[in-house]
């Protein structure tokens, strides 16, 4: 039974912050495990960009949907300069999807969910590192995640993910921001993120709007 999903709470609208977590605690993380939903973040070692070159936002996400997809359902996402964050559930076995032998199932069964998160932000810096001529690690490790325990948990960290652009300073409307998931979550064009899902847990595309411009989020990330 999924975490964020047993547990269904009325959304909190009040202004009362919410705390995600923290850039110090890294040392030993949890392990993901299947059947949850994850906020998933990190962020440039030694707080330089990730994202130096523009195009470099397209190539984040495409190589996310490649090593992600066959493990983990993306609700939200939101890429800003030296960080990033998602909101994610990491599917059961039987909901593996994409399989195309027998050989393939048993390789990704065998394999721990945080694996394929590792094996993104290598690729991602690998091409990073040739296409811009540095070298050594981009990211910061091991990768940040807490896990989302109900509904309302869920609900907030969504409206905080894409809520970050303005937080930052990016924008002074995160509604405008190009390179997060709140766009598409309330466009009708194809998407990989799990629209429908995220939708049906504001009550509908007007209440997923309705409650980003009611709900305030904040989080304590150390030297952010």
């Amino acid at each position: 039974k999924r975490s964020g999903s047993s547990k269904v709470e009325k959304p909190d609208r009040s202004s009362r912050p919410v705390r995600f977590g923290n850039w110090r605690n890294r040392s030993n993380p949890s392990p993901l495990e299947r059947g949850n939903y994850y906020h998933i973040y990190n962020r440039g070692n030694n707080h330089e960009t990730i994202f130096p070159q523009e195009r470099n936002y397209g190539y984040f996400m495409e190589l996310w949907w490649k090593h992600t997809l066959p493990i983990a359902e993306t609700c939200a996402y939101c890429l800003l300069g030296n960080h990033f964050h998602a909101a994610v559930y990491i599917r059961e076995q039987e909901e593996l999807t994409g399989l195309e032998n027998l050989s393939a199932l048993k390789q990704r069964q065998g394999k721990p969910p945080g694996q394929y998160f590792s094996n993104f932000f290598n690729a991602y810096a690998r091409g990073v590192n040739l296409a811009t001529g540095r070298s050594g690690a981009l990211f910061e490790r091991p990768f940040e995640r807490r896990q989302v325990t109900t509904a309302n948990y869920l609900m907030r960290l969504i409206i905080y993910i894409h809520q970050n652009p303005q937080k930052h300073g990016f924008m002074d409307d995160f509604r405008g921001w190009p390179y997060s998931s709140y766009l598409s979550l309330i466009d009708h064009s194809p998407t990989k993120l799990e629209r429908n899902k995220v939708l049906e847990l504001f009550g509908g595309r007007e209440g997923f709007i309705r409650l980003h411009d009611e709900v305030q989020t904040s989080v304590e990330l150390d030297d952010e």
